[in-house]
This record gives C-alpha cells, structure tokens and sequence, in this order.
C-alpha cells in the first residue's frame, strides 16, 4: 500500500471512493442512494481549490480509500475518510489517518477533530482505537419535514431525537 496525494490530475481516480462514501452516510440515515460520481468529482475538485489537502491510498494500481482534511488553524479536521469494505481491517485507514495526525502535529497540535456519524460504529471503533474518546461537541437541529426519528440519544441529562 502506498499513500499518495490527490492533485487536480489524478481526483478522477477516487471519485467513486467518495460516491460510496456518501451512499454509506445515507445508509447511516436509513436512505437509499445510488452512487452519483458526477457529483463526487465535482466535491473532491471544490476540496482541491479550497486547498484542503487530499489523500490516497494505492494498492496493486486501484485506489482503495481517501481523506480528506480541512484545516482551520489550529484545527484539522477529517471531513472525509473512507476505504473500500473488502480493504478494510489491513491497515489502509491507519496509514491515512496516521497522515492526517502528522500533518496537526507540524502545525503544532496534537489532536485531530472528526465528525462522526452515530451510527457509524466502525468508525467509533477505529478512532478508539487510536486513543480518540473525547466527545467534543453535538450538532443539534430541527427535524426535517417528513423525517420519520425512531431513536433516542441520552447525553447527560437531556435526551435527543435521533
């Protein structure tokens, strides 16, 4: 495997990485999508110039996961990060990550800030894993119209629809 910066030149190659990742998000919302790589090109190139650094990992010549990276000094978020589920479990999350958190420290932190869907355990798993436990802030909102809410989150002393 072999990481590899996502330029203007090769963002085609992982764009259907990211129609993937977000037919999973929808998953995570129970919607049904279908991967739109149109639309996936077009949000990986909007990344590139506004200059949030992208990057790749390369195995056997097939791209195999991404990440993505916005920086608000001091702040580096994950705003993407995604591997192909058969790749999953071999390492190639950890060598993008593992970028993302090199890039924070030469910036003087020692942290990295993810947004993390609820429902996405795999990733709650793989960021524990990493020493990552600090829940840091929530995104509260109105429903949707039509939004059919069947859970319920408890934090603290106040309960969420979710």
């Amino acid at each position: 495997m072999e990481l590899i910066a996502v330029d203007h030149d090769n963002a085609d190659r992982i764009s259907s990485l990211v129609a993937a990742f977000r037919v999973q998000l929808n998953a995570y919302k129970g919607i049904k999508s279908q991967p739109n790589t149109t639309a996936a090109a077009e949000e990986i190139q909007e990344f590139l110039e506004s200059g949030f650094p992208v990057f790749a990992v390369e195995d056997c010549g097939a791209y195999i996961g991404y990440i993505v990276c916005r920086i608000e000094e001091p702040c580096l978020w994950v705003e993407h990060i995604y591997v192909c589920e058969e790749y999953r479990r071999k390492g190639a999350a950890t060598l993008l990550f593992s970028k993302a958190e090199e890039i924070a420290r030469s910036m003087g932190e020692d942290t990295v800030y993810n947004f993390v869907h609820p429902n996405n355990q795999g990733m709650i798993a793989f960021l524990r894993s990493k020493g990552y436990t600090v829940l840091n802030m929530l995104e509260i909102r109105k429903p949707y119209k039509g939004e059919n809410l069947t859970t319920t989150i408890h934090v603290e002393d106040e309960t969420f629809d979710y």
